[in-house]
């Protein structure tokens, strides 16, 4: 005999299956039209078309849909999609790609989709279901300022979740596997700037000025070893730098030089020290130079730490709810979802697409990533899954 966490993910299961088709429609619609940060105003439209509940809006663009349940008083298990999509150019050659510099280029047409079939599906089951359901649409997920903040610091009825959950793809996992892991699963993500102050001059003379460009050469260079060198190599943390700029002109020494990265970091101690290496070195390499070096930190979100309760529920229903559990899985990948966790026990299981039927590997973030049909069924399944663990580990 099924135990009643088992009974309650079959019965959401079952009423899963007659929502897939409408949601499969839904995620082209979507992919089709992408919105960037905080301009999902079309796509909250449409989800809120397709919810059978009235969404309340929240942080702009952001909806919250409530299925009450047996028991409307009870606190809700919140269940998160993303709204926005990438500045990226698709090229899938999908027959519902996007067309212009935006596209769903990390699943979030996926999620939302899914998420829309699992509120639908738990609206069905009325008293059946084990705890009222808190759909979730959070819009910036990929830009500052973070949604998911905005969303945790603005809207009371999440923060009276008894726990926040989510579903992500992933396509380095295979498919038909869910990773689950209790503990940090997600680095804290801070975005910086250095800023090198010299002496603009000719290039015939370069006695004459201070070059900021070959000090900030120097200091990206210095900050990658001596990051490798300040951190336990036993512990994940990286440092990234994704622009350089500088100058105008091949033969002139500019006055200013700038550079713009990234940190990220499993634990909090970590995120610390890098960001105050990031100072130390370049005030130090640039004074070499004999230039002045400035670091800008602009703080992103914090390491996302799933909570051991309901991974070990989520752990023993894997099997119900369609999937094998995926190798071990950690990554200095971020989620501003994170910020849910100062409101609640939260958790974010992957989805895995390696293997899937017509998916062609491509990493998150790549303008040919493109999830298949399949993938909008199991993520709803994991969501599912995710939900009724919550319930289980929050009684």
């Amino acid at each position: 005999m099924p135990r009643p966490t088992e009974a309650s993910l079959a019965a959401l299961l079952a009423a899963l299956e007659g929502e897939l088709e409408a949601a499969g429609e839904l995620r082209r619609r979507l992919h089709a039209a992408p919105e960037l940060a905080h301009e999902e105003h079309a796509t909250a439209a449409a989800l809120a078309r397709a919810l059978p509940v009235a969404a309340q809006t929240a942080a702009g663009t952001g909806l919250l849909a409530l299925v009450a349940g047996p028991d409307p008083s009870a606190a809700p298990v919140a269940v998160r999609a993303e709204l926005d999509g990438l500045p990226i150019e698709e090229r899938t050659g999908a027959p519902f790609s996007a067309r212009g510099a935006a596209m769903h280029a990390c699943g979030h047409d996926v999620h939302m989709a899914a998420l829309v079939a699992l509120t639908r599906a738990a609206a069905s089951l009325g008293e059946q279901l084990p705890a009222p359901l808190l759909a979730v649409f959070q819009p910036s997920e990929e830009a500052y300022p973070s949604g998911a903040r905005m969303l945790a610091e603005e809207a009371p009825a999440l923060r009276g979740s008894r726990a926040v959950v989510a579903a992500h793809i992933h396509p380095e996992l295979p498919w038909g596997s869910l990773a689950l892991e209790e503990g940090s699963v997600n680095a804290s993500c801070d975005a910086f700037e250095i800023v090198i102050e010299g002496r603009s001059t000719h290039g015939a003379y370069p006695h004459r000025g201070r070059d900021p460009v070959l000090a900030l050469s120097e200091a990206v260079l210095a900050l990658h070893a001596a990051a490798g060198r300040r951190i336990d190599p036993l512990h994940p943390a990286s440092l990234t730098v994704g622009v350089l700029s500088a100058g105008s002109a091949e033969n002139v020494i500019p006055d200013r030089a700038t550079a713009r990265g990234a940190l990220r970091a499993h634990r909090p101690e970590d995120r610390e020290l890098l960001r105050g290496l990031c100072a130390e070195v370049v005030s130090g390499v640039a004074a070499a130079h004999g230039c002045s070096g400035e670091v800008r930190i602009t703080p992103g979100e914090p390491p996302l730490h799933n909570d051991a309760a309901i991974v070990a529920a989520g752990g023993e229903l894997l099997a119900a709810g369609g999937f094998a559990r995926a190798p071990a899985w950690r990554s200095c990948g971020s989620d501003d979802f994170s910020f849910f966790g100062a409101l609640a026990p939260v958790a974010m299981a992957f989805v895995g697409l390696d293997g899937a039927p017509g998916f062609v590997p491509r990493p998150l973030h790549h303008p040919e990533l493109l999830a298949p049909e399949e993938a909008v069924a199991a993520v709803a399944r994991a969501q599912a899954l995710m939900y009724v663990a919550a319930t289980q580990a929050s009684r």
